[in-house]
């Protein structure tokens, strides 16, 4: 169970990250790493005894999203190329009880990005690209795309609407300003070690689908993931409730065509 940096304050209420169990096969197959694929031809396909046929082949490997983008920590995402990007909503799942219940409701969260610029800049260069609670989440759903240039960051934010008020003292948080409560993963990473263990009580069920047996981030070859923690404080990392699961965004990259018109759509 994790405790909003509100909640302490007003002792009151209890928050934790919470996300819809299940998911999708649907959802499930950007997580499935690429293989190498190719063909192998033999000629002659009969040869005799003694002689040998000549092999003919081609191997592709399959692209990975470190030879097109650079990961500017903890969770600027900087392209090399022109390249598409879409976002889809994983989880959006702050949740709320009063003390001594054991009934919890969602809190509205919103998630917001950024499209170039430099710098963390304010609230208002920040663009809004999902607002509702974990049930209106729908995962397969993209909720932000574009074509950016080489060189036009990609930085990303959230905050929670509780008690009439955006989080305490209208505080959020996004990549830009340095903080450690964004952090962007590419397939194969290991989670800090404030987020939660693989098989952890604290682990969300939603969550669990994206890493491996060892605990590692498992996306698509061409996938970033983009953890938040948006109840606690960066000094809050040692409470058990900072676990980086309040907002959860996936981030997929493919090559532009070269004629491609530059965009972004929130």
């Amino acid at each position: 169970m994790k405790t909003s940096h509100a909640a302490a304050l007003a002792a009151v209420v209890t928050i934790l990250g919470a996300f819809a169990p299940g998911i999708s096969s649907a959802q499930s197959s950007p997580t499935i790493p690429a293989v190498p694929t190719g063909w192998l031809t033999a000629f002659p396909t009969v040869v005799h005894t003694g002689t040998k046929p000549t092999l003919t082949w081609n191997i592709s490997h399959p692209a990975i999203v470190q030879d097109y983008v650079t990961i500017e920590p903890p969770a600027t995402i900087n392209p090399k190329t022109k390249l598409e990007v879409e976002v889809r909503v994983l989880g959006a799942g702050v949740t709320v009880s009063t003390t001594g219940s054991s009934n919890f409701s969602f809190v509205p969260t919103e998630a917001v990005w950024r499209v170039g610029g430099s710098g963390g800049g304010s609230y208002s260069n920040y663009k809004r690209i999902f607002y509702g609670t974990n049930l209106q989440v729908k995962p397969n759903q993209v909720v932000a795309k574009g074509i950016v240039n080489a060189g036009t960051r990609l930085r990303f934010g959230g905050r929670y609407y509780y008690n009439n008020q955006w989080a305490p003292s209208n505080l959020w948080y996004h990549s830009g300003s340095g903080s450690q409560n964004v952090r962007a993963l590419v397939n194969g990473d290991t989670p800090p070690p404030v987020f939660p263990h693989l098989g952890a009580p604290s682990l969300e069920d939603f969550i669990k689908p994206y890493l491996d047996a060892q605990g590692r981030v498992k996306i698509g070859p061409m996938d970033v993931i983009v953890f938040m923690e948006l109840t606690h404080t960066d000094s809050q990392q040692h409470d058990e409730g900072y676990d980086l699961q309040d907002m959860v965004l996936l981030v997929t990259f493919k090559p532009a065509s070269a004629g491609a018109a530059t965009y972004s759509t929130p």
